[in-house]
């Protein structure tokens, strides 16, 4: 289905991590290559803008990062990201330039494109948030099965299966996510959707569209 397609979800020149999608039609094929691309990537980034801190921890210099930030690798935090209060980032994180990761907010195998704004109480697992995408206070991503079975896809056309047992939620560039959301797992959002707040989230959502609940979703327009 084209329009849970990388190049419709994504903009790529917004991210560091552009490469690890080559050759790659849905995005959710990348999350088991995160943590690989990081090791690779971080080696090569210029010791002029960006400080390596521990073990495979590569944060810019132009980056904030507050004290009380817990960051495991293998991790790249990007150029003016700014990583606040008690932020908790278990590893294979890729943070976007000037991206926001929030007090309280836990990320574990995920990409935050450019810009991308995660900063009251979320959790982000297994994940990719596109260009300007914004997660609301509270709002998650629910990233295994209650019965632990194997993470499918659901769309008009059908069902796709992706093998994963991990597989949270892959959000279109400047998609915005409402307060206390649960984005179930296998959740695609097109890019440029509003999710309402406390909603419920399964399957596929079009671009361009306004998700009110499970059975209500409306086309955005103009005026």
């Amino acid at each position: 289905m084209k329009e849970l397609t990388v190049q419709e979800l994504y903009t790529l020149d917004e991210t560091i991590a552009k490469d690890i999608f080559e050759g790659v039609t849905y995005p959710w094929e990348v999350l088991p290559k995160i943590s690989g691309f990081i090791l690779k990537l971080g080696e090569t980034l210029p010791e002029e803008e960006y400080e390596k801190r521990g073990e495979n921890v590569w944060i810019a210099k132009s980056a904030k990062v507050f004290e009380s930030a817990y960051i495991n690798g293998p991790a790249i935090i990007g150029r003016n990201a700014e990583v606040r209060q008690c932020a908790f980032i278990r590893g294979n994180a890729i943070v976007g330039e000037g991206a926001v990761v929030g007090n309280s907010t836990e990320l574990k195998n995920v990409i935050l494109f450019n810009k991308v704004q995660v900063p009251h109480y979320n959790y982000v697992g297994d994940s990719i948030l596109g260009y300007k995408a914004h997660m609301g206070a509270g709002s998650i991503t629910s990233n295994v099965k209650s019965d632990k079975k194997l993470v499918v896809v659901k769309t008009p056309e059908g069902n796709i299966e992706t093998g994963m047992k991990k597989f949270g939620a892959m959000l279109g560039d400047e998609v915005e996510v409402g307060c206390g959301t649960v984005l179930n797992p296998g959740s695609v959002v097109g890019s440029h959707t509003n999710i309402y707040p406390l909603s419920s989230v399964r399957g596929f959502v079009p671009a361009n569209h306004i998700y009110k609940r499970q059975g209500e979703i409306v086309e955005k327009t103009e005026d």
